[in-house]
């Protein structure tokens, strides 16, 4: 037998059976990565959602009650100061956040009276000048209207600052779209049509104030719901009262993805009234499928977004191909859509005001009773 032949087969094999052993243990890692992951998404899945920890921001500075400012705009809030907010959210507690606003936390908190108001704590990096602050919440702060969330007061102490709102016990309307896994279609269509109708009056009254406000921020987790499931329009962090003499213009840029109109990609970034109108229309659209903006679709092969997706179906009148199943046939659903794709037209000039869009609203519902 050639000794020298076997060694070199047995070598060749001891390799091959390292290699396949490799090989098994590299698959094994990766299968158990992979079944790890899957799960770790399924329980964050179920999870409420996770908020930036209050640790990580600014403490309230120790500012005696002397040294502070503060303002209330509704009497049941009266002379708030900032040492009964931190009583009342414990500190600013974690276990009392409700939301993530755009510039600071959200806490739930029960005043010394029984008042339970929700509480904004500003982070120190979006401040601007105490008294441009002061100026503009003096203006918010007495905006009445039914569908726009109430500024009840505000404290200012040191750098830190907080803002008082009415709280709305359903909570965003987000979270109601995406979130309440409970039920299959926790809100019926007509209850939608409410919900749309509602943020479209909001925006017309802000739009119609002799210096008009663009909120610059329309989007599902902006909209609070009331017991009785009215919509509120919330956060004005982005906020701007505009000039009518400019043309109904803030030059600055703001907004979320999946929102923001197409102007703003072709670099016009001055945000107008119409801006808010096509925000709206993707909320409409958003309402009605569930589907976040920002998920794109593909259609023919290509990747759109939500609103070119409408556009198409719209257009090929298979707007029913959108929503939920259980909605096709309801009342309105075709006028709905119509509004919705009216809003979100390319050109500025092509969208509807506000208040025309409340009255096309109105002669949809009037058909409904």
């Amino acid at each position: 037998m050639d000794y020298k032949l076997l060694a070199i087969l047995l070598a060749v094999a001891s390799s091959f059976f390292i290699l396949l052993s490799l090989a098994f243990v590299l698959f094994v890692c990766r299968r158990r990565h992979a079944i790890e992951n899957h799960s770790r998404r399924d329980q964050n899945h179920h999870q409420a959602p996770n908020f930036p920890d209050p640790s990580s921001t600014p403490s309230l500075s120790s500012v005696t009650e002397s040294e502070s400012t503060k303002q209330s705009f509704d009497p049941s809030i009266c002379e708030i100061s900032m040492a009964e907010l931190s009583v009342a959210t414990n500190g600013f507690s974690s276990d009392l956040i409700v939301g993530d606003g755009s510039f600071g936390l959200v806490y739930r908190a029960e005043l010394s009276n029984g008042v339970v108001v929700a509480v904004k704590k500003l982070n120190h990096d979006a401040l601007q000048g105490l008294r441009e602050f002061s100026a503009e919440m003096e203006t918010l702060g007495r905006l009445r209207h039914p569908n726009i969330v109430r500024i009840l007061g505000y404290c200012i102490s040191g750098p830190d600052r907080v803002l008082i709102y009415e709280f709305l016990e359903k909570g965003s309307l987000d979270y109601w779209l995406h979130e309440n896994t409970a039920l299959p279609c926790p809100l019926s269509w007509s209850t939608r049509m409410r919900i749309a109708y509602g943020v479209a009056k909001g925006l017309a009254y802000l739009h119609g104030l002799p210096k008009p406000i663009i909120h610059r921020d329309i989007k599902s987790s902006n909209v609070l719901l009331d017991s009785q499931f009215v919509a509120h329009i919330a956060d004005f962090g982005l906020a701007r009262r505009i000039d009518t003499s400019r043309s109904h213009v803030s030059t600055q840029v703001a907004g979320t993805m999946g929102y923001m109109p197409p102007e703003y990609w072709e670099g016009n970034t001055a945000a107008t009234v119409k801006t808010d109108v096509y925000s709206f229309g993707v909320l409409m659209l958003e309402m009605a499928t569930k589907r976040r903006p920002n998920w794109p679709v593909v259609v023919d092969g290509k990747e759109v977004g939500l609103a070119q997706w409408a556009v198409i179906l719209e257009g090929q009148n298979r707007y029913y191909e959108m929503v939920e199943s259980s909605f096709v046939g309801e009342t309105g659903l075709e006028e709905y859509f119509t509004i919705a794709c009216l809003c979100i037209k390319e050109a500025t000039k092509e969208r509807p005001t506000m208040n025309q869009v409340v009255k096309l609203f109105e002669e949809v519902l009037s058909t409904d009773r």
